[in-house]
């Protein structure tokens, strides 16, 4: 098979795979990341404080109910990782592995540490838990994905720029036809 053409598939498997782990509504990123982030900060909340875990619920000395809904379980900020590794072009399969592990476990540490500290913070009564919390909803998690990208380019020196090099790519196949 030609250079071409191994790249071609190479971008057609690439995208085939973001398209499939999307249906149905990042069913799979809840499915393996929810137990991953529960059991984790129920762990570490019960180091300090009497908890209880009922469903996906940790209830903190029996009065303050913590509940990790799928938005704290950000399971599109994994899928926008795994879109910004396949979408990048000319990364050999055991250092994209590689990449796409380094990169989902990192995110999942800082996500535990974030649900854990603002926890904390609803539990003190703090009056700044509301802005805390949409801080860390609206900044700190958008700063936490493009930070491990940006980590993950310079780690491992990647040159190619996602999506754009794919169009590059394309655009310059029609132009030779």
């Amino acid at each position: 098979m030609k250079k071409e053409g191994k790249k071609l598939l190479g971008l057609s498997i690439r995208y085939f795979i973001l398209i499939l782990l999307a249906i149905p509504n990042l069913f799979i990123f809840y499915f393996v990341f929810t137990p991953l982030t529960l059991y984790p900060v129920y762990f570490l909340l019960n180091l300090f404080f009497d908890t209880i875990l009922v469903k996906n619920i940790i209830i903190l000395s029996g009065t303050l109910p913590i509940e990790l809904i799928p938005a704290c379980i950000a399971g599109a900020a994994y899928y926008l990782l795994l879109i910004l590794n396949l979408s990048t072009p000319e990364i050999k399969l055991n250092k994209r592995i590689k990449m796409i592990s380094i990169s989902l476990i990192t995110l999942l540490i800082l996500n535990i540490l974030r649900i854990f500290f603002l926890s904390i913070v609803a539990y003190s009564g703090s009056p700044l838990f509301d802005i805390t919390h949409k801080i860390f909803w609206y900044l700190v998690s958008t700063l936490f994905v493009v930070g491990i990208w940006f980590w993950q380019v310079k780690k491992f020196k990647i040159k190619e720029i996602p999506i754009f090099s794919d169009l590059k790519f394309l655009y310059s196949k029609t132009k030779k036809n």
